[in-house]
C-alpha cells in the first residue's frame, strides 16, 4: 500500500502501525499519483489537504474512468466535514477515516478496502448515510429491480455488516454474498457498498429512527 500525507510524522506513524501487520507492506510518499503508477499498490491511504495536488484531485486521477486496475483509496483526514466525505466517496474512495480513529480501525479500513469492502469512521457513518443525496434516490423502478434476497443483503450492508457477517446472518456463502452485491451494484447502479448503503437510507429501505 501507499501512504500520501504532507506531514512526515503522520506518515511515519501510519507506516509504523501498518508495517507491523504481516500482510501489509507500506510504501510512503507525497506524489501519490506518480507513485501509484510506479508501484501499483493495492490500497492508497490518502490525506485531503496536501500541497501542489490535494487529496481529492489525486483521488479523481487515481480512479478516473478507463484506469486499469485502479488502487482502492482510503481517505484519512483531521477534517470531519460532510462535504469532504461526500466528495471523496462520490469520487470513488473506499473508506473515510478521521485520523484520531485509532490503529485498529486504520488496519481494518485498509483490509476492508483491499478485499473490496468499505469502512467509514463510526463517528460519521450514520450522518453520512442520511445526508448523501447525489446517489440513486428512492424510485420504485430501482427498488423493484432488486430481488427479495438482494434487498435483504442491502439492508444488512446498510447496517454495517461485513460480507462474512451477512453470510452468517442469511446462511449463505461469502461468495454468494459477493455475487448478490455485484448484481445490486449493477442494478442501482452503485460503485461500492458505501453507495449501496447510502441508497438504502435515502430510499427509505432502512428505518431512520
Amino acid at each position: 500500500m501507499l501512504i500520501a500525507d504532507d506531514q512526515a510524522m503522520v506518515r511515519a506513524g501510519f507506516a509504523m502501525i501498518l508495517a507491523a501487520e504481516d500482510d501489509i507492506e507500506v510504501v510512503d510518499g507525497l506524489q501519490a499519483v506518480e507513485l501509484a503508477e510506479q508501484h501499483r499498490p493495492d490500497v492508497v491511504l490518502m490525506d485531503i489537504r496536501m500541497p501542489r495536488l490535494d487529496g481529492l484531485e489525486a483521488l479523481r486521477r487515481l480512479t478516473r474512468p478507463g484506469t486499469v486496475n485502479p488502487p482502492k483509496v482510503v481517505v484519512a483526514t483531521t477534517f470531519d466535514d460532510d462535504s469532504y466525505v461526500h466528495r471523496a466517496l462520490s469520487d470513488g474512495a473506499c473508506g473515510f477515516l478521521i485520523k484520531d480513529s485509532g490503529p485498529a480501525l486504520l488496519v481494518e479500513a485498509i483490509r476492508a478496502a483491499a478485499s473490496g469492502e468499505a469502512l467509514v469512521s463510526p463517528s460519521i457513518t450514520v450522518r453520512l448515510l442520511r445526508r448523501l443525496n447525489n446517489l440513486v434516490t428512492t424510485t420504485g423502478q430501482a427498488r423493484s429491480a432488486l430481488s427479495a434476497r438482494e434487498l435483504e443483503v442491502v439492508r444488512l450492508v446498510a447496517r454495517g455488516l461485513t460480507n462474512a457477517e451477512i453470510a452468517t446472518e442469511l446462511s449463505i456463502s461469502v461468495g454468494t454474498v459477493k455475487t448478490h452485491l455485484g448484481n445490486v451494484q449493477t442494478k442501482l447502479p452503485a460503485r461500492n457498498r458505501v453507495e449501496i448503503a447510502a441508497w438504502a437510507w435515502e430510499s427509505g429501505l432502512i428505518d431512520r429512527r
